[in-house]
């Protein structure tokens, strides 16, 4: 079973995608992590994608392509993907098509994590993590069991992500809007899309998630 996790950043695709891994024995595909260990190897496309990320360029469509196409080679066929960040546009979900259809698979899901805009600048823009041990926590929804003190290892030190801002936040949705949002139309002429309310529970996404794949 191959699927792809849709929505915008912070609606909790990595965390579903997750859970999936440990669930279902799937293997999440994330663009993100396929970049930073690509580029890690000592590889031709390591080589390529490790100059162009240092010099501040964005990596090319084919070249994401041609990781995922790497990936899929080395998988058998009983092990489910999970495309997680991937596609964004409605070029790299054509691209997608073809991968598959090369290694003889197809998509039987695209899931999409519904979000309140406002309610995500709020999730966001409140998490912080203990700087030495990495326990995440929020302003609302996750103080520390002592103020100022890490109910894992006791540090007193935080941190947030200098990107968590809500400037950031709805630029990212913006981009979701403009870039990924319309690449669901075609999804939904194949009647593979299914919505989810991201804003719930963690276990209540993840439920209804496995509700869709059963």
């Amino acid at each position: 079973m191959d699927i792809i996790l849709l929505g915008p950043p912070g609606a909790g695709k990595g965390t579903q995608a997750q859970r999936l891994v440990e669930h279902h024995g799937m293997m999440q595909l994330s663009t993100g992590d396929m970049l930073r260990e690509t580029r890690k190897a000592d590889t031709e496309l390591g080589r390529k994608v490790a100059d162009i990320m240092d010099s501040g360029g964005l990596v090319s469509d084919d070249i994401v392509s041609a990781m995922i196409d790497a990936k899929l080679a080395d998988m058998g066929p009983e092990t489910g993907a999970i495309f997680d960040g991937y596609p964004r546009t409605a070029a790299q979900a054509d691209q997608l098509d073809e991968i598959l259809a090369k290694h003889g698979r197809s998509l039987d899901h695209v899931i999409e994590l519904e979000v309140n805009e406002d309610a995500l600048v709020q999730r966001i823009t409140g998490r912080f993590t203990c700087a030495n041990c990495g326990a995440g926590y929020h302003d609302t929804f996750k103080q520390p069991k002592v103020e100022g003190v890490c109910d894992q290892c006791g540090s007193t030190e935080f941190k947030r992500r200098p990107d968590d801002n809500e400037e950031t936040v709805r630029h990212r949705m913006q981009v979701y809007r403009n870039e990924t949002a319309p690449i669901l139309p075609g999804y939904e002429a194949r009647g593979i899309v299914n919505r989810v309310d991201g804003m719930g529970a963690i276990d209540d996404v993840t439920h209804a998630i496995d509700a869709i794949l059963t």
